[in-house]
């Protein structure tokens, strides 16, 4: 057994809440290692709907224009009748972008697809997931957590500053912490399996007895791939037989075609759906992830974007500590991310529910753009704000042009690790420049412009307010011009003095 240094991060699970995190730490310079007890990646579709603010997040992350290569937009939906004649509608009403809200349809991608993206853009920054490394053991005390790994080179044991348990529904970190993950199983049980097969085109998403739980099936074209994936309920009871040949006797036995034919399996599994809670996602220097803190069914396509966005609030606030901010800023992370869990495990629940009923439409409910933290201790208004954009929302998006007269988007200028302070008509000596920070005004004499009024329109500010934007692209602060100096206190407390 051999013992090695001190890392500031082990990230336990390189799925896409462990890369997330891992990509974070990378580009801020924070030293980690990634590691993931599998010998090989993931490589099945099972999460496979990019919401709207988690293609905002892969923009951010340098990622977004590769996922869009790779993916593809979600086909219109087709129900058979007993018949077999069919109708054609659309999963997601269809949306135009707006100015604040560049990404209005959810983006088709296989999860291995977008893992892989994702251990590209790791590897950019110089750092690659570690397989067949598996956590066995830890403990920690007031300033280390000691971790017992082990790889294909024997067991070694390290100190790192902090853990995270990114490993998965199963997790080991939380069981050894003994923290409950109370909810409920939902009583349903499916397959979900990605395939190769003939009789079907790719030109829509094909469903079968829509509403019976017993006969349902359906059959989804996965974007950026020749595969389909198969997604149907099974008896809560037995083996299933997800060979080729059995998937083909189970798709005759459903939709009445023979003319269906599965020709290879490429991942399959049979699964209980269930949805849970970690009652908490912190214990001292140990945190909580992904799947490690909340489960899912897959209705509405909620838990890789709310496993990916854990990580995103996580990784800022553990690289701020690591450079010297208060402990508690971490804090914030379960006090942030928790209750949104909660949120969409009823929302995933209430779609469930709407599935066995034959109901598969989606609303902006899905999209995750109206998450926010406006109740939390990191969002700051002087004077308080009673309507319009509230401290701890989402930070719209909004052209704009420089003063040199080219165009500039406000999401361009928050991209990166930094914080973003934008002053509206404001003063310029108003809040000192120092690392780490931003400044921009905007308006007259500023170094951008609101021509076409978008800015104005989507922050509703007075002339002389200031907005702090937070590096995960959420509004920290929003303070008037005589109330500026509350930023300095605000500045110390998330390692900006």
């Amino acid at each position: 057994m051999t013992q090695n240094s001190t890392v500031d991060v082990l990230i336990s699970g390189a799925g896409a809440a462990g890369l997330t995190l891992a990509i974070e730490l990378a580009r801020r310079g924070v030293s980690f290692r990634l590691i993931e007890k599998l010998n090989d990646p993931f490589r099945g579709s099972r999460g496979k709907g990019i919401q709207p603010r988690t293609q905002e997040v892969f923009e951010d992350l340098g990622i977004l224009d590769r996922l869009v290569a790779l993916g593809g937009a979600y086909p219109r939906q087709r129900e058979y009748r007993p018949d077999g004649s069919f109708a054609d509608s659309d999963v997601v009403p269809h949306e135009e972008p707006t100015a604040a809200e560049p990404y209005h349809l959810a983006l088709m991608a296989p999860q291995f697809l977008t893992e892989g993206v994702m251990r590209e853009r790791l590897l950019e920054l110089g750092h690659r997931p570690e397989f067949g490394c598996e956590l066995i053991g830890f403990e920690q005390d007031e300033t280390v957590v000691t971790a017992r790994l082990k790889g294909p080179a024997g067991e070694e044991t390290i100190g790192v500053r902090w853990l995270v348990g990114a490993d998965g529904g199963r997790s080991f970190v939380r069981h050894a912490l003994d923290i409950a993950f109370p909810g409920k199983t939902l009583g349903v049980r499916a397959i979900v399996a990605d395939v190769m097969l003939t009789g079907l085109d790719r030109d829509a998403w094909h469903r079968f007895a829509e509403g019976d739980m017993e006969k349902q099936i359906s059959f989804c074209p996965l974007a950026g791939t020749e595969m389909f994936q198969i997604q149907g309920p099974i008896p809560l009871e037995g083996d299933i037989d997800l060979s080729a040949a059995g998937l083909t006797a189970l798709v005759k036995e459903r939709t009445g075609r023979p003319d269906i034919t599965i020709q290879s399996v490429s991942w399959a599994s049979a699964f209980t759906m269930n949805a849970r809670l970690a009652d908490r996602y912190r214990h001292g220097r140990i945190f909580l992830a992904g799947d490690a803190a909340h489960t899912h069914p897959p209705t509405g396509g909620q838990g890789l974007n709310t496993s990916v966005q854990d990580a995103y609030n996580l990784g800022w606030k553990l690289a701020a500590v690591a450079g010297g901010a208060p402990d508690a800023l971490l804090d914030s992370y379960e006090e942030e991310r928790r209750p949104i869990a909660a949120a969409m495990l009823g929302l995933a629940t209430t779609l469930l529910d709407a599935l066995k009923r034959g109901e598969m439409r989606r609303g902006r409910e899905v999209h995750q753009l109206d998450i926010g933290y406006p109740e939390a201790s990191l969002a700051l208004e002087k004077p308080e704000r009673r309507s319009g954009l509230l401290a701890g929302d989402r930070a719209p998006d909004a052209p704009l042009q420089g003063a040199a007269g080219q165009p500039r988007r406000l999401f361009d200028l928050f991209k990166g690790t930094h914080w973003t302070l934008l002053g509206y008509e404001a003063e310029q000596t108003a809040v000192p420049p120092r690392r780490g920070l931003h400044i921009h005004r905007i308006g007259r004499r500023g170094d951008l412009i609101d021509e076409g009024g978008h800015f104005r329109d989507a922050y509703a500010l007075t002339a002389g307010d200031w907005v702090l934007v937070r590096p995960d692209g959420y509004v920290g602060a929003i303070v008037a011009s005589a109330e500026a100096s509350a930023l300095e206190a605000y500045f110390a407390h998330v390692g900006l003095a």
